[in-house]
């Protein structure tokens, strides 16, 4: 130990090797010389200047620092300086992504420079010799990801700060009593920051932007996380008066343009409570064993004209956000619900893929039209999956409807209806055939009163009438793709906006491959595409209803890439289509806009479109459905809490859905809410995590809580604020190994 300082502190040589390493990260560019050191870190001891001494030597040794001179060092920053993104953790235990795609680099909470998630940063990567871990330090903050915050305000006599949402801010944020526009202690605010921490200044500073309102308040928890990840709550006013002056009136210039289908029988299939049809489809037979299917979609571009106030607004918005209990539309409410909606018994405008196939849903030819229907019925999901099942199709068997009665199919539009089932199963079962995968998850959704409140969660399964209308859009998106990009040899593809799904991480498979073993399962991997994804859909159907099986579809997940939009087609690996976009939701998804306009131009003989602005706005695009999707969990995972808010010291069979180092997830059986056991509340014995066969063991007594497991849990906290459950122990009912 040596004394170093004037207070006389004592100093160790890894506090004197910190001291050092932020000193030249702070002066990346200078040579400092002993002298300079020393007064700098205040080091006034002969001891403490030897220890410092020493340190340097070590950190020129592991090449962290260069020896200029026998007095002097510099930081080595050759080949050590990258850019990349940063990513904060609530634990302190950040990572910086380089630019490269290499591996995420540690980076400690006292290296972070106040850098946030997201941030693009440039560090200098420090060698530890010792510990063998490659860790990085920030020292410019290039570009800040976002400005603005959610947070509760506190107001005080003589200051006033908001305490950020989401746990992975380094610090609150300072507002002046000036800048507090109206809000109160307790109250969830927006806040901009207007300050930023320097050399000189520490804080963080901002000021109210808006004023959400009470914690606790439904509209105020929803806003809030809108706003959190920096999406609009409101609608701008000048956008929705724009909006309200379009009529939605056809001319007779428009039926004369249009294929008229308004005498064609059509219909929409959508959720309950869903108001934006922007798909129809329609059906008639043509002769014998032959059918024209019409997939009808609600023709946006036709009313948003590119450069416009609308279209302006809704490209920067990129998606329609759905949160539990709101939809946050793309376009204002007068054109997504009432002008381009697909209502019934209401003369619409269409962009139409139109297609005669035979009854094994072969497609002999189709055809791209604008078009004008007239939708003779609104069928919500559930009618149509109670009216296949009353023609007997048994859901989830893959079977069309058998041959009807004397009387015909029973209920209203049933013999379209079970034509259209018995032809998209072929669709779907030719799909997987060629290699689709079969990820067919279950959503949590919820019943919600009047004031927001949940009164019922509960899963939601894809069910026959789903995968009816699921099929004729992925046909559609997949003939209007290779329309454009299916050109002859020599020839060169005009631009158009794909939808792309990389082939999965093999690094990732082989974690998956390995993982299911321990559960019995064999898979193939280092195969053709088509091995790969067979010997895939193999495993989900042999895990499937196992205790097991979410957790290996979760694993499987993650081995997929994510899909997103390029210009820059490489074929969609999960659905097994060489060529694919998105043409079927443009009141919904921006990327099916661009399509529309660029097909419209290509029907009418115009150019190929600007490649560096359309892959722009599908890498926009791309992030906002992240961001979209990022807000509707947290959404999901608020109304989780909330309902069980009131069902505190409440006990409930559930069972094991996760085992962490920990704790142990636990999924209640009732309602499929999700919670966590502590480990530190497993107090019967010390357990130790069994990685390689995922479950706890307990040492003395050597219980057992493995995957799948039932167990008996008491609702011990439910945290809204960090949208977390916590549970205890009530009796197991199975303790593998116990008495």
């Amino acid at each position: 130990m040596a004394k170093g300082t004037k207070k006389g502190k004592r100093l160790t040589k890894n506090k004197i090797t910190d001291m050092l390493l932020s000193l030249f990260m702070r002066n990346a560019d200078k040579t400092l010389s002993f002298k300079q050191i020393f007064k700098e870190l205040k080091l006034v001891t002969h001891p403490a200047k030897m220890l410092a001494v020493e340190a340097m030597e070590d950190m020129a040794w592991d090449d962290t620092l260069s020896k200029v001179s026998d007095n002097s060092y510099k930081l080595n920053t050759k080949g050590q300086v990258q850019e990349g993104k940063f990513v904060r953790k609530a634990n302190g235990k950040n990572s910086f992504i380089p630019d490269d795609g290499s591996q995420p680099v540690f980076v400690a909470e006292r290296n972070s420079k106040s850098a946030l998630t997201d941030d693009r940063v440039r560090v200098t990567f420090m060698a530890r010799r010792k510990k063998h871990i490659k860790e990085a330090m920030v020292t410019d903050i290039l570009e800040r990801a976002r400005d603005s915050f959610v947070g509760k305000l506190r107001v005080e006599r003589d200051f006033a700060f908001v305490v950020p949402d989401g746990n992975v801010f380094p610090s609150n944020i300072i507002v002046p009593k000036n800048k507090l526009k109206g809000g109160k202690t307790g109250e969830k605010a927006v806040v901009k920051v207007t300050r930023w921490p320097d050399d000189e200044n520490r804080n963080i500073v901002g000021e109210v932007v808006d004023v959400l309102g009470e914690q606790g308040d439904n509209d105020v928890e929803m806003n809030s996380i809108l706003a959190q990840y920096g999406l609009p709550y409101k609608y701008p006013k000048r956008v929705e008066e724009a909006a309200n002056k379009i009529t939605g009136e056809i001319t007779e210039q428009d039926y004369k343009e249009r294929e008229d289908f308004r005498a064609v029988t059509t219909f929409t299939i959508d959720p309950r409570d869903a108001k934006d049809f922007d798909d129809a489809l329609s059906i008639r037979q043509l002769g014998k064993n032959l059918w024209e299917v019409g997939v009808h979609i609600a023709d946006v571009s036709h009313y948003v004209t590119e450069g416009s106030i609308i279209d302006k607004e809704a490209q920067k918005r990129a998606t329609s956000v759905y949160l539990v209990d709101r939809t946050i539309p793309m376009l204002p409410e007068r054109l997504c619900n009432y002008v381009c909606s697909l209502r019934p018994d209401e003369e619409k405008l269409t962009y139409s893929a139109v297609f005669n196939m035979d009854d094994n849903a072969e497609v002999k030819s189709w055809r791209l039209v604008h078009a004008v229907i007239k939708s003779n019925r609104r069928f919500a999901y559930e009618e149509v999956q109670q009216i296949l099942e009353d023609n007997g199709v048994k859901d989830s068997t893959g079977q069309p409807a058998p041959p009807p009665g004397p009387e015909g199919y029973k209920g209203e539009y049933a013999t379209e209806l079970v034509t259209l089932d018995r032809l998209a199963k072929r669709l779907r079962a030719e799909r997987f055939k060629h290699g689709a995968v079969k990820f067919d998850r279950e959503e949590m959704r919820f019943e919600i009163d009047e004031k927001g409140k949940p009164v019922r969660c509960y899963f939601k399964k894809s069910k026959d009438a789903n995968k009816l209308v699921e099929e004729f859009m992925l046909l559609a998106n997949r003939y209007v793709a290779e329309s454009v990009g299916k050109v002859r040899k020599g020839q060169k593809a005009k631009t158009l906006p794909y939808r792309i799904h990389d082939v999965p991480d093999p690094t990732k498979l082989e974690v998956l491959r390995e993982f299911i073993v321990k559960f019995g399962y064999r898979m193939k991997t280092g195969g053709t595409k088509g091995e790969t994804s067979r010997s895939l859909n193999k495993l989900l159907d042999d895990c499937n209803g196992k205790k097991e099986q979410k957790l290996i579809e979760s694993v499987a997940l993650r081995a997929m890439m994510k899909a997103k939009y390029s210009i820059h087609n490489i074929g969609h690996y999960g659905l097994a289509f060489d060529y694919y976009t998105h043409f079927t939701s443009p009141i919904r998804r921006y990327p099916d806009t661009m399509v529309h306009r660029l097909l419209t131009r290509y029907q009418n003989g115009g150019r190929s479109g600007n490649k560096e602005y359309y892959e722009a706005q599908c890498e926009h695009s791309s992030d906002m459905e992240i961001v979209a999707q990022n807000a509707e969990r947290d959404s999901i995972k608020y109304k989780m809490v909330e309902f069980m808010a009131d069902k505190i010291g409440n006990e409930y069979d559930a069972h094991i859905s996760g085992i962490t180092s920990y704790g142990i997830y636990c999924e209640i059986d009732e309602n499929h809410c999700e919670g966590m056991v502590p480990m530190h509340d497993l107090d019967d014995d010390y357990y130790d995590f069994d990685e390689r066969n995922y479950c706890l063991v307990g040492r003395r007594r050597h219980h057992k809580y493995q995957l799948g497991d039932p167990i008996r849990i008491i609702v011990a906290k439910a945290n809204i604020e960090k949208k977390q459950l916590d549970f205890t122990i009530a009796e197991t009912k199975k303790a593998k190994g116990g008495k």
